[in-house]
């Protein structure tokens, strides 16, 4: 073994005795199952200290493609946000499934082939769900408002119901996000792979309503804003592993393709695609509550403009803080504590008034 590889195993034999597995045993989960005001069946996991806490809950909120579990809950040292972000600030956290995505419900047009569809789970529906989802956790909390934290497009999602509903939220944590702050972006919007080659200013028609993603399909991107060869220097291989099995296991019929391929509706490519080149889906005016917007250093989605026109129109915000996780990628909650995780981590459970 190299004199890294040696460290990092110490590393992680630290970890595991300290933090993650003390997280894991002080917390407990319960399915849940909310409704949205369209009569969308919406999955939500409970995850709550073991002496059941108090306080403002929060809704982890996840983004295009990987629904709630394997984003923000896996059964794996470093693999749980939700964990770590009950057991730090003693509250119920909720982790949601968007409308066609993981345990909630899909339309009947996901069972058909994906060019017979528009793109479906736009962001004016995914509103509801979060909508379904905050008026559950405040229910169960006896509280009036809750804790948003999104990432990526569950972090525009987030920012839109905050926009539309700002009484309802008592914070919002913005990761990784588009915000409409340029016309100009390197994978998406117009003129990119996903315009339509006859109208550069649109999506390509050819994006039907869902997308198949195998578990090979997930690291690409992560790969690429990793500034090194060796990968595991910023993510650790079990929560990888995770990730990619708890991403096709939100899908019942992923086993029946072959490749397994697990499901995920395309609404959020069209609504980023929008964003991607300058187009606002939301006024951040209308958003009252304190805002935490988080950029990585390496992410390849999100853009500094985004973060500072969101900062710009938050006009009716009670505070908007902006920051810059250094070295950190677009999966800073999955890659390794000194990686950007930890600062990630504090910096939320600050915000949200934790210790």
């Amino acid at each position: 073994m190299s004199v890294l590889h040696a460290s990092r195993a110490a590393l992680l034999a630290i970890a595991l005795a300290a933090t993650p597995a003390q997280a894991a045993s002080d917390v407990v989960r319960e399915e849940l199952r909310a409704t949205t005001a369209d009569g969308i069946g919406i999955r939500v996991r409970e995850v709550r200290p073991r002496d059941g806490g108090a306080g403002e809950p929060i809704i982890l909120v996840h983004g295009a493609r990987v629904p709630g579990i394997a984003s923000f809950d896996l059964e794996v040292p470093g693999g749980s946000l939700a964990a770590d972000l009950a057991d730090r600030l003693d509250r119920a956290v909720y982790v949601m499934d968007a409308r066609g995505y993981g345990g909630s419900d899909r339309s009947a047009a996901m069972d058909r082939p994906a060019a017979e569809s528009l793109p479906l789970a736009r962001g004016h529906e995914v509103v509801r769900d979060i909508d379904a989802v905050a008026r559950l956790a405040a229910a169960r909390a006896g509280t009036g408002t809750v804790a948003l934290v999104g990432w990526a497009t569950g972090g525009m999602w987030s920012a839109w119901y905050a926009a539309l509903w700002p009484e309802r939220v008592g914070h919002l944590v913005v990761l990784n996000a588009l915000y409409g702050g340029a016309d100009r972006h390197p994978t998406l919007g117009p003129g990119s792979p996903a315009a339509d080659p006859a109208r550069p200013d649109r999506l390509n028609p050819t994006i039907g309503g869902y997308t198949l993603n195998t578990a090979a399909a997930l690291f690409p991107s992560w790969d690429r804003s990793i500034p090194a060869d060796d990968k595991t220097l910023w993510r650790d291989p079990a929560v990888a592993d995770a990730y990619a099995r708890a991403a096709l296991a939100s899908d019942p019929a992923a086993e029946t393709r072959d490749p397994p391929a697990f499901r995920a509706p395309s609404g959020a490519i069209a609504d980023s695609f929008l964003q991607a080149g300058g187009r606002r889906l939301f006024d951040a005016g209308s958003i009252t509550a304190p805002v935490l917007l988080i950029r990585s250093e390496h992410d390849f989605w999100s853009r500094t403009e985004d973060m500072a026109a969101f900062a710009h129109d938050a006009v009716r915000s009670a505070g908007v803080r902006s920051i810059t996780l250094p070295g950190a990628t677009h999966y800073t909650h999955l890659d390794w504590p000194e990686r950007g995780r930890d600062a990630l981590i504090a910096e939320i459970v600050t915000f949200l008034g934790g210790r």
